[in-house]
């Protein structure tokens, strides 16, 4: 991520990166691929055309859900759940009718998601054996880092989301001498420049690292623009807070954070010796020559661990889909 900053504003450009963790697609329904006909009564909740939907389907799907906060949220998702589990199976009863099951794409994608199923798996025994932080390293991490506690800081920003290719000179122009955001998104109107509006409110702590820089010499009223690839968004600050919190109240979070980092270089060592045992063949030349210049020592291995990304030590915050929606490509 680099940062520029043109005249009165910051210009943050940000390109896509590999995040390398192996994604579960449980959208494929791999798991309600027909059913034992021997299976309990007791155990099936539906039987769709002969095929039983069962309990553990249907609670293996539910774990998959957010918490609800009493008994009645709990049954709507149920049913929910259940009558998603119908349909699917519904959806998955015609596609085998119509024999989509021997499509070769379709092969392939269920291939890959085993393939993804099986390398996730072992990972996860792999980083399972990460060692708990001690309190030690929960304390330095607190002490190295006031940005995140001591010095906490809280913005609330308004954005305004604009296609890329719609961020022209002239834009750049009037973003450069407006006072307020509100005189930018006048200026779109009049231009009938197409945009949305968004709010959130984020502490340092919620922030990328690189970010958090950026806004601690920033002020209330301050303008700034983050680039991501297709579309931008226009930062305003509307106000700042210091909301600083104490070693008590960030060791859970830190205690995570630090677990997840752990996690994420089991699997990295883990793909790296891996990758020196193997005996890699490549066939295409220009692919030969490209690992050649990755396998500098300039060049670390990324690893494809589903360990959480973690930037910062925080825990979710209640407006990370707003966060989200706005500054996507700084997670």
């Amino acid at each position: 991520m680099t940062f520029h900053k043109p005249n009165r504003y910051l210009q943050i450009n940000t390109s896509n990166t590999v995040r390398g963790a192996l994604v579960l697609l449980v959208a494929l329904g791999l798991s309600a691929c027909g059913g034992d006909k021997k299976k309990e009564a007791s155990q099936s909740l539906v039987r769709v055309n002969g095929e039983e939907i069962t309990f553990l389907q249907l609670n293996e799907e539910l774990s998959r859900t957010p918490p609800q906060p009493n008994q009645a949220a709990q049954d709507a998702a149920r049913k929910q759940v259940l009558e998603a589990l119908i349909d699917r199976q519904l959806l998955q009863n015609e596609a085998m009718t119509n024999k989509l099951d021997r499509d070769p794409k379709v092969m392939q994608a269920i291939e890959r998601a085993k393939a993804q199923i099986i390398a996730q798996a072992y990972l996860q025994t792999r980083m399972a054996k990460a060692t708990k932080p001690t309190k030690s390293e929960i304390d330095d991490y607190f002490t190295k880092h006031p940005e995140f506690f001591t010095q906490r800081k809280t913005f609330d920003m308004a954005q305004l989301i604009i296609a890329t290719k719609d961020f022209s000179a002239p834009l750049s122009a009037t973003i450069d001498k407006a006072k307020s955001i509100d005189e930018v998104a006048a200026w779109l109107d009049s231009n009938k420049v197409q945009y949305a509006r968004n709010q959130m409110v984020r502490s340092t702590t919620d922030l990328p690292p690189p970010l958090v820089t950026k806004l601690q010499s920033m002020k209330k009223g301050q303008l700034f623009v983050i680039k991501e690839n297709d579309r931008s968004v226009l930062v305003g600050i509307n106000d700042i807070k210091d909301t600083p919190i104490d070693a008590t109240a960030a060791a859970p979070q830190i205690d995570q954070f630090l677990r997840n980092q752990k996690s994420q270089e089991i699997a990295k060592d883990e793909l790296a010796r891996l990758r020196s045992v193997a005996k890699l063949e490549y066939l295409n030349k220009a692919d030969a020559e490209k690992e050649k210049v990755a396998a500098t020592p300039a060049t670390a291995p990324t690893s494809p661990a589903a360990a959480p990304a973690a930037t910062t030590p925080a825990a979710a915050a209640p407006d990370a889909s707003n966060m989200a929606r706005g500054v996507a490509g700084l997670k």
